[in-house]
């Protein structure tokens, strides 16, 4: 029998990290700001979360591919909306600072969901660019929010848990 590479603990906290992506996308689609040109999805503020936790990364991605399964731009979104979100997971438990942590998901979101909706928009026009450079700016300034606002809270905060101390990177909480 093969060593499993994530304990049973950290499995589960993959599955509510995923659950709890998906609900809160879904809850920012209740006020018409999870999808679009113009959105700033709760959920997003999460995404810094492989910082300290390495098993979020899974959790985000699958957490994500739920909540894009609401999508109006299909399976565009789907397929690279939850890479984006998986490479901006992956990059973050590189960053060394943990107020660079969310800068990751500002710039994949900023290139993959921007370029999937000036795609579904203009599809590979003449005009296909004016509407990547809008919808990149649009998209990045809710990914900003969510990410530095929501997710800059969950950076503070999060180490001061006593019982979340002991699962995290030690080096990390300075």
């Amino acid at each position: 029998m093969s060593k499993s590479r994530f304990s049973v603990h950290q499995l589960a906290l993959s599955g509510i990290i995923a659950a709890l992506y998906a609900v809160m996308a879904y809850f920012a689609s209740v006020f018409g700001v999870a999808y679009g040109p113009i959105q700033c999805r709760f959920s997003e503020a999460l995404c810094v979360l492989p910082f300290f936790f390495p098993e979020a990364t899974p959790g985000l991605f699958i957490g994500c591919l739920v909540a894009n399964l609401l999508s109006p731009y299909g399976v565009l979104d789907i397929v690279f909306g939850s890479l984006a979100t998986l490479l901006a997971a992956l990059w973050t438990q590189r960053v060394r600072h943990k107020w660079m942590a969310p800068l990751p998901p500002v710039l994949c979101n900023m290139v993959l969901v921007g370029g999937v909706i000036a795609f579904y928009e203009t599809g590979f026009t003449g005009a296909f660019w004016a509407a990547f450079a809008y919808n990149a700016v649009t998209v990045g300034i809710g990914e900003a929010i969510a990410c530095y606002v929501l997710g800059g809270l969950l950076l503070h905060y999060l180490p001061q848990i006593r019982s979340l101390r002991q699962y995290m990177d030690p080096s990390r909480l300075a």
